[in-house]
């Protein structure tokens, strides 16, 4: 059952944090990257990598202090035919990114349309080989901890109120929101694939199919980008 700590802990990475991160953490990247974008992109990633990790072992130690079973967070492998959907789905979705990466990385035409697309997200994708490692850190980061909290904790906190799609539904509306900085084609997007994130979750019964579709799906479009933007630079 949760309790007042859990409340406050939710509190703190769904509304506190997003909001820090849109008044404290973007104004600064964008006036350090007017001087040195490269750095900039750095100083971000690796504040973005602390400050996850920092919530989700935050949040661990609250339910390791509180003697709970990992299982009920989602922290558990789905059997039976929810296993084999889960492979299924992560399969699917790793073949679908390959090629999608396979094909981007063929073809000049793709890569030109898809710089189109970028905007303003150009400037917080990796432009340089050693970028994507950064980045590649960033999107295990964000795949493991941001399931973590919204799709276990948020959810498991609010369940004995909401039900769980109530609490599911809460909770991908505050993830989105989260994003906000994105603008409201990000909030968007991210609201698309926290659904999806979601009823994997629903669907398996476990974290595990969600984490690694979210580190699959932030990682290739990592590496695409990396494709299109390392024609401008050099490492």
């Amino acid at each position: 059952m949760s309790m007042l700590p859990d409340f406050l802990y939710v509190a703190l990475f769904a509304l506190v944090g997003p909001l820090i991160d849109y008044s404290v953490f973007w104004p600064a990247y964008r006036r350090l990257s007017q001087t040195d974008p490269a750095w900039a992109r750095r100083w971000l990633w690796k504040s973005g990598i602390s400050h996850l990790w920092f919530l989700a072992g935050f949040g661990a130690a609250i339910w390791i202090a509180s003697g709970r079973d990992w299982a009920p967070l989602g922290f558990t492998l789905p059997d039976g035919w929810r296993l084999w959907t889960a492979v299924a789905l992560v399969v699917l979705a790793a073949v679908y990114y390959l090629l999608a990466v396979a094909s981007v990385a063929r073809s000049t035409e793709a890569r030109a349309g898809i710089r189109k697309q970028f905007g303003g997200a150009e400037s917080v994708v990796p432009h340089t080989r050693s970028e994507l490692t950064w980045f590649g850190g960033v999107s295990l980061s964000a795949g493991f901890c941001e399931e973590f909290l919204f799709r276990g904790y948020f959810i498991w906190t609010f369940t004995p109120w909401l039900g769980w799609w109530g609490a599911a539904a809460l909770s991908l509306s505050i993830f989105a929101l989260a994003h906000v900085y994105q603008g409201w084609a990000g909030v968007l997007r991210t609201g698309v694939f926290g659904a999806l994130f979601t009823l994997v979750v629903a669907i398996t019964g476990s974290l595990w199919p969600a984490i690694a579709l979210h580190v699959l799906v932030d990682l290739s479009g990592g590496v695409i980008a990396w494709l299109v933007l390392r024609e401008k630079v050099s490492d």
